[in-house]
Protein backbone atom coordinates (compact mmCIF):
# COMPACT_ATOMS: atom_id res chain seq x y z
CA UNK A 1 0.00 0.00 0.00
CA UNK A 2 1.09 3.56 -0.96
CA UNK A 3 2.19 6.11 2.21
CA UNK A 4 -0.02 8.71 2.86
CA UNK A 5 1.17 12.07 2.63
CA UNK A 6 -1.40 14.85 4.82
CA UNK A 7 0.35 18.16 4.62
CA UNK A 8 -0.59 20.71 7.21
CA UNK A 9 -0.96 24.49 6.98
CA UNK A 10 0.42 25.26 10.67
CA UNK A 11 3.74 27.01 10.52
CA UNK A 12 6.38 25.80 12.41
CA UNK A 13 7.67 27.44 16.12
CA UNK A 14 10.49 29.36 14.92
CA UNK A 15 7.89 31.06 12.25
CA UNK A 16 5.01 31.57 14.65
CA UNK A 17 7.98 33.73 17.02
CA UNK A 18 8.57 35.46 14.33
CA UNK A 19 4.88 36.60 13.29
CA UNK A 20 4.19 37.00 17.10
CA UNK A 21 7.33 39.34 17.88
CA UNK A 22 5.64 42.51 19.34
CA UNK A 23 8.33 45.21 21.09
CA UNK A 24 7.73 45.72 24.87
CA UNK A 25 7.49 49.63 24.19
CA UNK A 26 4.58 49.50 21.94
CA UNK A 27 4.17 49.75 18.17
CA UNK A 28 5.75 52.48 16.59
CA UNK A 29 5.31 53.57 12.71
CA UNK A 30 8.54 51.85 12.38
CA UNK A 31 8.13 49.26 14.54
CA UNK A 32 4.72 48.78 12.22
CA UNK A 33 6.21 49.12 9.26
CA UNK A 34 8.92 46.49 9.94
CA UNK A 35 6.45 44.52 11.13
CA UNK A 36 4.30 45.04 8.18
CA UNK A 37 7.58 44.32 5.80
CA UNK A 38 8.02 40.71 7.62
CA UNK A 39 4.62 40.05 7.82
CA UNK A 40 4.47 39.93 3.88
CA UNK A 41 7.59 38.19 3.55
CA UNK A 42 7.05 35.87 5.86
CA UNK A 43 3.62 34.81 4.23
CA UNK A 44 5.94 34.78 0.95
CA UNK A 45 8.41 32.20 2.43
CA UNK A 46 4.99 30.50 3.51
CA UNK A 47 3.58 30.05 0.65
CA UNK A 48 6.87 28.86 -0.80
CA UNK A 49 7.45 26.62 1.28
CA UNK A 50 3.55 24.53 0.90
CA UNK A 51 4.74 25.55 -3.04
CA UNK A 52 7.62 23.23 -2.44
CA UNK A 53 5.99 20.87 0.14
CA UNK A 54 2.74 20.14 -2.31
CA UNK A 55 5.20 20.21 -5.17
CA UNK A 56 7.09 17.66 -3.54
CA UNK A 57 4.28 15.13 -2.63
CA UNK A 58 2.81 15.32 -5.99
CA UNK A 59 6.29 14.11 -7.52
CA UNK A 60 6.28 11.54 -4.99
CA UNK A 61 3.24 10.48 -5.53
CA UNK A 62 3.43 10.43 -9.19
CA UNK A 63 6.04 8.27 -9.52
CA UNK A 64 5.36 6.19 -6.74
CA UNK A 65 1.97 5.44 -9.06
CA UNK A 66 4.24 5.16 -12.16
CA UNK A 67 6.07 2.35 -10.02
CA UNK A 68 3.24 0.49 -8.80
CA UNK A 69 1.11 0.88 -12.94
CA UNK A 70 4.62 -0.79 -14.11
CA UNK A 71 4.42 -3.33 -11.59
CA UNK A 72 0.38 -4.37 -12.09
CA UNK A 73 1.22 -4.34 -15.59
CA UNK A 74 4.36 -6.52 -15.78
CA UNK A 75 2.44 -8.95 -13.60
CA UNK A 76 -0.67 -8.82 -15.65
CA UNK A 77 1.25 -9.33 -18.63
CA UNK A 78 2.91 -12.31 -16.74
CA UNK A 79 -0.29 -13.61 -15.68
CA UNK A 80 -2.26 -13.23 -18.88
CA UNK A 81 0.70 -15.19 -20.70
CA UNK A 82 0.42 -17.77 -17.98
CA UNK A 83 -3.19 -18.29 -18.72
CA UNK A 84 -2.55 -18.11 -22.28
CA UNK A 85 0.30 -20.89 -21.70
CA UNK A 86 -1.73 -23.04 -19.44
CA UNK A 87 -5.25 -24.83 -19.64
CA UNK A 88 -8.57 -23.42 -17.45
CA UNK A 89 -10.85 -25.59 -17.07
CA UNK A 90 -14.28 -24.11 -15.60
CA UNK A 91 -15.38 -23.56 -12.28
CA UNK A 92 -18.45 -25.59 -11.83
CA UNK A 93 -16.46 -28.21 -14.16
CA UNK A 94 -17.05 -31.76 -12.84
CA UNK A 95 -14.02 -34.04 -11.84
CA UNK A 96 -14.30 -37.33 -10.94
CA UNK A 97 -13.98 -40.82 -10.99
CA UNK A 98 -16.08 -43.59 -11.67
CA UNK A 99 -16.83 -47.50 -11.22
CA UNK A 100 -20.11 -50.02 -11.01
CA UNK A 101 -21.58 -52.45 -8.72
CA UNK A 102 -20.87 -55.25 -9.86
CA UNK A 103 -17.17 -54.51 -10.24
CA UNK A 104 -16.69 -53.11 -6.70
CA UNK A 105 -19.59 -53.96 -4.31
CA UNK A 106 -19.15 -57.77 -3.56
CA UNK A 107 -21.22 -59.13 -1.07
CA UNK A 108 -23.81 -60.68 -3.83
CA UNK A 109 -25.32 -62.64 -1.13
CA UNK A 110 -25.88 -60.04 1.19
CA UNK A 111 -28.79 -57.50 1.88
CA UNK A 112 -31.41 -59.26 -0.03
CA UNK A 113 -29.43 -58.90 -3.31
CA UNK A 114 -31.26 -61.34 -5.90
CA UNK A 115 -28.70 -63.16 -8.80
CA UNK A 116 -27.47 -61.12 -11.50
CA UNK A 117 -26.93 -62.52 -15.06
CA UNK A 118 -23.28 -61.94 -14.18
CA UNK A 119 -23.06 -63.90 -11.45
CA UNK A 120 -24.54 -66.85 -13.62
CA UNK A 121 -21.89 -65.86 -16.16
CA UNK A 122 -19.03 -66.17 -14.19
CA UNK A 123 -19.91 -70.09 -13.30
CA UNK A 124 -19.87 -70.74 -16.83
CA UNK A 125 -16.37 -72.64 -17.68
CA UNK A 126 -13.60 -70.46 -19.90
CA UNK A 127 -16.11 -67.42 -19.45
CA UNK A 128 -13.83 -65.12 -16.82
CA UNK A 129 -9.94 -65.33 -17.78
CA UNK A 130 -8.59 -66.35 -14.21
CA UNK A 131 -12.19 -68.16 -13.37
CA UNK A 132 -13.28 -65.07 -10.79
CA UNK A 133 -16.10 -63.56 -9.99
CA UNK A 134 -17.49 -60.00 -8.34
CA UNK A 135 -18.31 -62.39 -5.14
CA UNK A 136 -15.76 -60.11 -2.85
CA UNK A 137 -14.73 -58.07 -5.54
CA UNK A 138 -13.45 -54.43 -3.49
CA UNK A 139 -15.85 -55.37 -0.87
CA UNK A 140 -17.31 -51.88 -1.36
CA UNK A 141 -20.29 -52.68 0.20
CA UNK A 142 -19.16 -53.19 3.60
CA UNK A 143 -16.11 -50.06 2.96
CA UNK A 144 -17.72 -47.84 1.93
CA UNK A 145 -17.30 -45.23 4.07
CA UNK A 146 -13.55 -45.52 4.07
CA UNK A 147 -13.44 -45.59 0.19
CA UNK A 148 -15.43 -42.27 0.58
CA UNK A 149 -12.73 -40.97 2.47
CA UNK A 150 -9.99 -41.83 0.30
CA UNK A 151 -12.23 -40.06 -2.21
CA UNK A 152 -12.00 -37.12 -0.58
CA UNK A 153 -8.41 -36.90 0.22
CA UNK A 154 -7.77 -37.63 -3.41
CA UNK A 155 -10.02 -34.42 -3.79
CA UNK A 156 -12.83 -35.92 -6.31
CA UNK A 157 -15.64 -33.54 -6.70
CA UNK A 158 -18.22 -36.14 -7.96
CA UNK A 159 -18.06 -39.94 -8.31
CA UNK A 160 -19.74 -41.91 -10.75
CA UNK A 161 -21.19 -45.10 -9.24
CA UNK A 162 -24.08 -47.65 -10.16
CA UNK A 163 -26.95 -49.19 -8.32
CA UNK A 164 -27.28 -53.17 -9.00
CA UNK A 165 -30.68 -53.46 -10.00
CA UNK A 166 -30.66 -56.89 -8.21
CA UNK A 167 -30.10 -55.24 -4.91
CA UNK A 168 -33.28 -53.15 -5.20
CA UNK A 169 -35.54 -55.35 -6.93
CA UNK A 170 -34.16 -59.01 -6.23
CA UNK A 171 -36.18 -60.31 -8.96
CA UNK A 172 -36.21 -57.93 -11.45
CA UNK A 173 -39.96 -56.75 -10.99
CA UNK A 174 -41.17 -57.48 -7.33
CA UNK A 175 -44.15 -55.98 -5.87
CA UNK A 176 -41.82 -54.06 -3.73
CA UNK A 177 -38.26 -53.12 -3.39
CA UNK A 178 -35.63 -54.64 -1.48
CA UNK A 179 -35.33 -51.74 1.98
CA UNK A 180 -31.49 -53.29 2.83
CA UNK A 181 -31.10 -52.09 -0.90
CA UNK A 182 -32.39 -49.13 -0.49
CA UNK A 183 -30.83 -48.42 2.73
CA UNK A 184 -27.07 -49.18 1.51
CA UNK A 185 -27.69 -46.60 -0.94
CA UNK A 186 -29.08 -44.77 0.98
CA UNK A 187 -25.80 -44.69 3.43
CA UNK A 188 -23.75 -44.22 0.25
CA UNK A 189 -25.39 -41.17 -0.98
CA UNK A 190 -25.05 -39.29 2.45
CA UNK A 191 -21.95 -40.42 3.45
CA UNK A 192 -20.53 -38.98 -0.80
CA UNK A 193 -22.60 -35.57 0.08
CA UNK A 194 -21.66 -35.35 4.01
CA UNK A 195 -17.57 -35.37 2.54
CA UNK A 196 -18.98 -32.76 -0.67
CA UNK A 197 -18.96 -35.22 -3.41
CA UNK A 198 -21.53 -35.20 -6.12
CA UNK A 199 -23.15 -38.13 -6.68
CA UNK A 200 -23.51 -39.34 -10.66
CA UNK A 201 -25.80 -42.35 -10.24
CA UNK A 202 -26.22 -44.88 -12.95
CA UNK A 203 -29.01 -47.32 -13.21
CA UNK A 204 -28.06 -49.93 -15.55
CA UNK A 205 -24.11 -50.81 -15.59
CA UNK A 206 -24.75 -54.90 -17.10
CA UNK A 207 -25.91 -56.42 -13.59
CA UNK A 208 -29.59 -57.36 -15.07
CA UNK A 209 -31.21 -59.73 -12.51
CA UNK A 210 -30.71 -63.37 -13.46
CA UNK A 211 -35.06 -63.55 -13.03
CA UNK A 212 -35.56 -61.16 -16.03
CA UNK A 213 -33.04 -63.14 -17.83
CA UNK A 214 -34.78 -66.46 -17.54
CA UNK A 215 -38.86 -65.00 -17.66
CA UNK A 216 -38.78 -63.70 -20.87
CA UNK A 217 -35.04 -62.97 -22.30
CA UNK A 218 -33.82 -59.76 -21.15
CA UNK A 219 -32.81 -57.32 -23.43
CA UNK A 220 -34.45 -59.48 -26.01
CA UNK A 221 -38.20 -58.69 -24.85
CA UNK A 222 -40.10 -55.61 -24.79
CA UNK A 223 -41.39 -56.27 -21.46
CA UNK A 224 -38.24 -54.82 -19.98
CA UNK A 225 -39.36 -51.35 -21.21
CA UNK A 226 -41.86 -51.45 -17.82
CA UNK A 227 -39.72 -52.98 -15.65
CA UNK A 228 -37.10 -50.83 -15.93
CA UNK A 229 -39.17 -47.77 -15.97
CA UNK A 230 -40.71 -49.01 -12.78
CA UNK A 231 -37.21 -49.80 -11.34
CA UNK A 232 -36.43 -45.95 -12.45
CA UNK A 233 -39.06 -44.67 -10.51
CA UNK A 234 -38.33 -46.25 -7.68
CA UNK A 235 -34.80 -45.04 -7.24
CA UNK A 236 -35.85 -41.55 -8.54
CA UNK A 237 -38.64 -41.63 -5.61
CA UNK A 238 -36.02 -42.75 -3.35
CA UNK A 239 -32.42 -41.21 -4.01
CA UNK A 240 -33.67 -38.25 -5.88
CA UNK A 241 -33.82 -35.77 -3.39
CA UNK A 242 -30.31 -35.84 -2.79
CA UNK A 243 -29.36 -37.12 -6.41
CA UNK A 244 -29.22 -34.11 -8.97
CA UNK A 245 -27.34 -36.24 -11.79
CA UNK A 246 -28.60 -39.52 -13.48
CA UNK A 247 -27.05 -41.89 -16.43
CA UNK A 248 -29.77 -44.52 -17.48
CA UNK A 249 -27.62 -46.84 -18.84
CA UNK A 250 -23.91 -47.28 -19.26
CA UNK A 251 -22.83 -48.49 -23.07
CA UNK A 252 -25.93 -49.97 -24.85
CA UNK A 253 -23.32 -50.86 -27.30
CA UNK A 254 -21.44 -52.88 -25.46
CA UNK A 255 -24.62 -54.49 -24.24
CA UNK A 256 -26.20 -55.32 -27.44
CA UNK A 257 -22.46 -56.23 -29.34
CA UNK A 258 -20.66 -57.95 -26.71
CA UNK A 259 -23.71 -59.64 -25.33
CA UNK A 260 -25.28 -61.26 -28.14
CA UNK A 261 -22.50 -61.31 -31.26
CA UNK A 262 -19.13 -61.36 -30.11
CA UNK A 263 -20.77 -63.37 -26.55
CA UNK A 264 -18.12 -62.18 -24.25
CA UNK A 265 -20.57 -59.87 -21.98
CA UNK A 266 -23.26 -61.42 -19.65
CA UNK A 267 -25.89 -63.21 -20.86
CA UNK A 268 -23.51 -64.19 -24.11
CA UNK A 269 -26.46 -65.41 -25.76
CA UNK A 270 -25.33 -65.61 -29.09
CA UNK A 271 -27.86 -66.87 -31.60
CA UNK A 272 -28.97 -64.75 -34.50
CA UNK A 273 -26.52 -62.15 -34.22
CA UNK A 274 -27.69 -60.32 -37.30
CA UNK A 275 -31.06 -59.72 -35.54
CA UNK A 276 -30.42 -59.96 -31.62
CA UNK A 277 -27.93 -57.27 -31.65
CA UNK A 278 -30.65 -54.31 -32.99
CA UNK A 279 -33.37 -55.78 -30.86
CA UNK A 280 -31.61 -55.44 -28.07
CA UNK A 281 -30.12 -52.17 -28.77
CA UNK A 282 -33.54 -51.22 -29.59
CA UNK A 283 -34.66 -51.52 -26.04
CA UNK A 284 -32.35 -50.36 -24.41
CA UNK A 285 -32.64 -47.01 -25.88
CA UNK A 286 -36.83 -47.76 -24.90
CA UNK A 287 -35.99 -48.34 -21.23
CA UNK A 288 -33.55 -45.77 -21.22
CA UNK A 289 -36.67 -43.24 -23.00
CA UNK A 290 -38.76 -44.37 -20.59
CA UNK A 291 -37.05 -44.03 -17.26
CA UNK A 292 -36.09 -39.99 -18.67
CA UNK A 293 -39.83 -39.68 -19.42
CA UNK A 294 -40.65 -40.39 -15.95
CA UNK A 295 -37.85 -38.34 -14.57
CA UNK A 296 -38.58 -35.32 -16.87
CA UNK A 297 -42.03 -35.35 -16.09
CA UNK A 298 -42.54 -36.50 -12.60
CA UNK A 299 -39.32 -35.34 -10.51
CA UNK A 300 -37.10 -32.90 -12.16
CA UNK A 301 -39.49 -30.32 -11.75
CA UNK A 302 -39.00 -30.47 -7.85
CA UNK A 303 -35.70 -32.53 -7.64
CA UNK A 304 -34.15 -29.92 -10.39
CA UNK A 305 -31.44 -32.94 -11.52
CA UNK A 306 -30.61 -33.93 -15.05
CA UNK A 307 -30.31 -37.40 -16.61
CA UNK A 308 -28.45 -38.53 -19.63
CA UNK A 309 -27.05 -41.94 -21.22
CA UNK A 310 -23.37 -42.88 -21.34
CA UNK A 311 -22.48 -44.48 -24.87
CA UNK A 312 -18.91 -45.56 -25.92
CA UNK A 313 -17.50 -43.79 -28.82
CA UNK A 314 -13.77 -44.15 -30.25
CA UNK A 315 -12.65 -42.06 -32.85
CA UNK A 316 -11.95 -42.89 -36.29
CA UNK A 317 -9.13 -41.64 -38.50
CA UNK A 318 -9.26 -43.10 -42.34
CA UNK A 319 -6.14 -44.93 -43.13
CA UNK A 320 -6.00 -42.52 -46.26
CA UNK A 321 -7.25 -38.96 -45.81
CA UNK A 322 -7.01 -38.74 -49.49
CA UNK A 323 -9.43 -41.69 -50.26
CA UNK A 324 -13.42 -40.77 -50.37
CA UNK A 325 -13.57 -44.56 -49.43
CA UNK A 326 -11.75 -44.88 -45.91
CA UNK A 327 -13.14 -41.10 -44.83
CA UNK A 328 -16.83 -42.54 -45.46
CA UNK A 329 -15.37 -46.01 -43.39
CA UNK A 330 -14.14 -44.00 -40.74
CA UNK A 331 -17.46 -42.18 -40.62
CA UNK A 332 -19.51 -44.96 -40.37
CA UNK A 333 -17.67 -46.70 -38.40
CA UNK A 334 -18.61 -44.06 -35.66
CA UNK A 335 -22.19 -43.90 -36.61
CA UNK A 336 -22.52 -47.35 -35.70
CA UNK A 337 -21.02 -47.37 -32.29
CA UNK A 338 -21.92 -43.54 -31.05
CA UNK A 339 -24.48 -42.79 -33.01
CA UNK A 340 -26.47 -45.69 -33.28
CA UNK A 341 -27.33 -44.72 -29.84
CA UNK A 342 -27.57 -40.85 -29.86
CA UNK A 343 -29.53 -39.81 -33.25
CA UNK A 344 -32.48 -41.61 -32.10
CA UNK A 345 -32.72 -39.47 -28.43
CA UNK A 346 -31.86 -36.25 -30.17
CA UNK A 347 -33.80 -36.69 -33.55
CA UNK A 348 -36.29 -39.52 -33.40
CA UNK A 349 -34.76 -42.46 -35.52
CA UNK A 350 -31.69 -44.13 -36.35
CA UNK A 351 -29.04 -42.87 -38.22
CA UNK A 352 -29.91 -42.72 -42.21
CA UNK A 353 -26.54 -45.09 -42.57
CA UNK A 354 -28.13 -47.57 -40.53
CA UNK A 355 -31.24 -47.44 -42.03
CA UNK A 356 -29.65 -48.14 -45.73
CA UNK A 357 -27.72 -51.09 -44.66
CA UNK A 358 -29.54 -53.01 -42.33
CA UNK A 359 -33.38 -52.56 -43.74
CA UNK A 360 -35.98 -54.52 -42.06
CA UNK A 361 -33.51 -55.86 -39.68
CA UNK A 362 -33.32 -52.45 -37.74
CA UNK A 363 -36.56 -51.81 -35.54
CA UNK A 364 -38.77 -48.98 -35.99
CA UNK A 365 -39.95 -46.27 -33.59
CA UNK A 366 -43.92 -46.07 -33.03
CA UNK A 367 -44.81 -42.28 -33.12
CA UNK A 368 -45.39 -42.54 -29.10
CA UNK A 369 -41.73 -44.25 -28.77
CA UNK A 370 -40.30 -40.97 -30.94
CA UNK A 371 -41.99 -39.05 -28.46
CA UNK A 372 -40.30 -40.03 -25.67
CA UNK A 373 -36.85 -40.47 -27.30
CA UNK A 374 -36.30 -37.11 -28.67
CA UNK A 375 -35.34 -34.56 -25.81
CA UNK A 376 -34.87 -37.11 -23.32
CA UNK A 377 -30.76 -35.99 -22.98
CA UNK A 378 -29.89 -33.13 -20.24
CA UNK A 379 -26.43 -34.39 -21.36
CA UNK A 380 -24.23 -36.62 -23.51
CA UNK A 381 -21.79 -38.88 -21.43
CA UNK A 382 -19.30 -40.35 -23.27
CA UNK A 383 -17.06 -43.64 -22.30
CA UNK A 384 -14.13 -43.08 -24.49
CA UNK A 385 -10.12 -45.04 -24.42
CA UNK A 386 -8.81 -45.66 -27.82
CA UNK A 387 -8.40 -44.28 -31.45
CA UNK A 388 -7.34 -46.45 -34.64
CA UNK A 389 -7.22 -46.12 -38.97
CA UNK A 390 -10.37 -47.31 -40.82
CA UNK A 391 -10.79 -48.23 -44.77
CA UNK A 392 -12.93 -49.89 -46.64
CA UNK A 393 -12.97 -53.85 -46.17
CA UNK A 394 -10.34 -55.80 -48.40
CA UNK A 395 -12.65 -59.00 -48.45
CA UNK A 396 -16.03 -60.14 -48.17
CA UNK A 397 -16.45 -60.98 -44.45
CA UNK A 398 -17.26 -64.60 -43.92
CA UNK A 399 -20.22 -64.36 -41.33
CA UNK A 400 -23.08 -61.92 -40.77
CA UNK A 401 -23.94 -59.85 -37.96
CA UNK A 402 -22.85 -56.74 -36.66
CA UNK A 403 -19.50 -56.35 -37.34
CA UNK A 404 -20.58 -57.54 -41.60
CA UNK A 405 -23.03 -54.41 -41.19
CA UNK A 406 -20.35 -51.73 -40.62
CA UNK A 407 -18.08 -53.07 -43.30
CA UNK A 408 -15.20 -51.56 -41.58
CA UNK A 409 -10.99 -52.55 -41.15
CA UNK A 410 -9.27 -51.15 -38.47
CA UNK A 411 -5.83 -50.92 -37.68
CA UNK A 412 -3.33 -48.77 -35.61
CA UNK A 413 -0.42 -46.44 -35.82
CA UNK A 414 3.53 -48.01 -34.38
CA UNK A 415 3.72 -44.87 -32.99
CA UNK A 416 0.63 -45.00 -30.81
CA UNK A 417 1.11 -46.30 -27.53
CA UNK A 418 -0.61 -49.64 -26.56
CA UNK A 419 -1.84 -50.16 -23.15
CA UNK A 420 -1.76 -53.34 -21.34
CA UNK A 421 -5.51 -54.18 -22.90
CA UNK A 422 -3.57 -53.73 -26.47
CA UNK A 423 -5.83 -51.03 -27.08
CA UNK A 424 -4.17 -48.18 -29.09
CA UNK A 425 -4.14 -44.57 -26.95
CA UNK A 426 -3.87 -41.29 -29.13
CA UNK A 427 -4.85 -38.39 -27.32
CA UNK A 428 -5.62 -36.21 -30.46
CA UNK A 429 -8.33 -38.94 -31.25
CA UNK A 430 -10.20 -37.96 -27.75
CA UNK A 431 -10.35 -34.16 -28.99
CA UNK A 432 -11.48 -34.71 -32.62
CA UNK A 433 -14.14 -37.10 -31.34
CA UNK A 434 -15.65 -34.33 -29.10
CA UNK A 435 -15.31 -32.00 -32.02
CA UNK A 436 -17.17 -34.63 -33.95
CA UNK A 437 -20.03 -35.29 -31.37
CA UNK A 438 -20.10 -31.73 -30.77
CA UNK A 439 -20.56 -30.64 -34.32
CA UNK A 440 -23.23 -33.55 -34.73
CA UNK A 441 -25.27 -32.64 -31.55
CA UNK A 442 -24.75 -28.85 -31.37
CA UNK A 443 -26.94 -28.03 -28.56
CA UNK A 444 -25.91 -30.93 -25.74
CA UNK A 445 -23.37 -30.56 -23.32
CA UNK A 446 -20.77 -33.74 -23.11
CA UNK A 447 -19.87 -35.20 -20.12
CA UNK A 448 -16.63 -38.02 -20.07
CA UNK A 449 -17.98 -40.34 -17.97
CA UNK A 450 -14.77 -43.01 -18.39
CA UNK A 451 -11.74 -42.30 -19.56
CA UNK A 452 -8.67 -44.30 -18.51
CA UNK A 453 -6.07 -47.18 -19.24
CA UNK A 454 -5.13 -50.47 -17.98
CA UNK A 455 -1.16 -50.89 -17.47
CA UNK A 456 0.99 -53.46 -17.00
CA UNK A 457 1.34 -54.34 -13.19
CA UNK A 458 2.90 -57.31 -11.97
CA UNK A 459 3.16 -56.20 -8.42
CA UNK A 460 2.12 -53.79 -5.99
CA UNK A 461 5.69 -51.09 -6.68
CA UNK A 462 5.21 -51.28 -10.10
CA UNK A 463 1.27 -50.94 -10.11
CA UNK A 464 2.18 -47.18 -7.07
CA UNK A 465 4.54 -46.18 -10.02
CA UNK A 466 2.21 -46.05 -12.85
CA UNK A 467 4.15 -43.34 -14.82
CA UNK A 468 2.36 -44.76 -18.04
CA UNK A 469 -1.26 -44.25 -16.56
CA UNK A 470 -0.46 -40.77 -15.34
CA UNK A 471 0.59 -39.80 -18.79
CA UNK A 472 -2.15 -41.17 -20.00
CA UNK A 473 -4.35 -38.88 -18.11
CA UNK A 474 -2.05 -35.91 -18.80
CA UNK A 475 -2.66 -36.25 -22.09
CA UNK A 476 -6.34 -37.01 -22.39
CA UNK A 477 -7.29 -34.48 -19.98
CA UNK A 478 -4.89 -31.82 -22.08
CA UNK A 479 -7.15 -33.11 -25.31
CA UNK A 480 -10.42 -32.17 -23.70
CA UNK A 481 -8.77 -28.74 -22.36
CA UNK A 482 -7.87 -28.23 -26.27
CA UNK A 483 -11.39 -29.34 -27.16
CA UNK A 484 -13.35 -26.52 -24.79
CA UNK A 485 -10.65 -23.83 -26.16
CA UNK A 486 -12.27 -25.05 -29.67
CA UNK A 487 -15.85 -24.62 -28.41
CA UNK A 488 -16.94 -28.08 -27.38
CA UNK A 489 -19.18 -27.97 -24.49
CA UNK A 490 -17.63 -30.25 -22.52
CA UNK A 491 -18.82 -29.83 -18.96
CA UNK A 492 -17.34 -33.34 -16.91
CA UNK A 493 -14.82 -35.91 -16.49
CA UNK A 494 -14.67 -38.94 -15.16
CA UNK A 495 -11.43 -41.08 -14.91
CA UNK A 496 -11.95 -45.36 -15.09
CA UNK A 497 -11.68 -46.24 -12.35
CA UNK A 498 -11.15 -45.53 -9.00
CA UNK A 499 -9.97 -48.75 -7.94
CA UNK A 500 -8.40 -51.95 -9.54
CA UNK A 501 -11.39 -54.32 -9.56
CA UNK A 502 -13.21 -57.22 -11.33
CA UNK A 503 -12.41 -56.71 -14.85
CA UNK A 504 -15.53 -58.42 -16.64
CA UNK A 505 -14.11 -61.26 -18.85
CA UNK A 506 -10.75 -60.45 -17.49
CA UNK A 507 -11.34 -61.26 -14.30
CA UNK A 508 -8.37 -59.46 -12.34
CA UNK A 509 -5.49 -59.62 -14.54
CA UNK A 510 -6.31 -55.98 -15.97
CA UNK A 511 -5.85 -52.91 -13.64
CA UNK A 512 -7.42 -49.59 -14.62
CA UNK A 513 -7.38 -48.22 -11.35
CA UNK A 514 -6.24 -44.65 -9.98
CA UNK A 515 -5.94 -46.69 -6.45
CA UNK A 516 -3.97 -50.06 -6.09
CA UNK A 517 -6.15 -53.16 -4.52
CA UNK A 518 -4.57 -55.95 -2.66
CA UNK A 519 -7.16 -58.42 -3.25
CA UNK A 520 -6.03 -60.76 -0.80
CA UNK A 521 -6.37 -57.76 2.01
CA UNK A 522 -8.29 -55.55 0.19
CA UNK A 523 -6.19 -52.51 0.90
CA UNK A 524 -6.31 -49.54 -1.27
CA UNK A 525 -3.27 -47.70 -1.70
CA UNK A 526 -3.07 -44.61 -3.98
CA UNK A 527 -1.09 -44.94 -7.36
CA UNK A 528 1.33 -41.64 -8.53
CA UNK A 529 -1.66 -41.24 -10.98
CA UNK A 530 -4.28 -41.10 -8.43
CA UNK A 531 -1.50 -37.95 -6.37
CA UNK A 532 -1.22 -36.62 -10.03
CA UNK A 533 -5.33 -36.05 -10.70
CA UNK A 534 -5.29 -34.45 -7.22
CA UNK A 535 -3.18 -32.33 -7.93
CA UNK A 536 -5.20 -31.45 -11.10
CA UNK A 537 -8.34 -31.02 -9.84
CA UNK A 538 -7.04 -28.26 -7.05
CA UNK A 539 -6.09 -26.74 -10.22
CA UNK A 540 -8.57 -26.80 -12.37
CA UNK A 541 -6.44 -28.32 -14.84
CA UNK A 542 -4.27 -25.28 -15.29
CA UNK A 543 -1.29 -27.20 -14.24
CA UNK A 544 -1.70 -28.01 -17.65
CA UNK A 545 0.31 -26.63 -20.62
CA UNK A 546 -1.58 -25.68 -23.63
CA UNK A 547 0.44 -28.15 -26.60
CA UNK A 548 1.83 -25.35 -28.21
CA UNK A 549 3.59 -24.13 -25.32
CA UNK A 550 5.40 -27.05 -23.92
Amino acid sequence: MAPTYEPTSTPDASEETTLLHVSAAGPSTLDTTCRDITDVNATKRSYLRKIVLYGGVFTLTVGFVFVVLSRISKETTFQSTASASYHQFPDDFSWGAATSSYQIEGATNEGGRGLSIWDTFCQKPGKIADNSTGDVACDHYHRFREDVQLMKELGLKAYRFSIAWPRIFPNGNDEKPNPEGISFYNHLIDELLKNDIEPWVTLYHWDLPQALEDSYGGWLNTLIVEDFGTYATTCFEAFGDRVRNWITINEAWTVAVQAYEDGTKAPGKVVNPPVDVYVAGHHLLLAHARAASIYKRDFAPTQHGMIGMSNCGDFRYPLDPASLEDSMAAERAMVFQYSWFTDPLVYGDYPDEMRARLGDRLPKFTPTDSQELVDSLDFMGLNHYSTLYASTSSSPSHYDGYWNDMDVEFSSDDAWRKNYMGWSTNPDGCKELLLWIGRRYPTLPIVITENGTSEYEPDMNTAIADEGRRQYFESYIRASGEAIDLGVHLIGYFAWSLFDNFEWEYGYTRRFGLCHVDFQTLERTPKSSALWYRDTIRAHGSNLQRSGQR
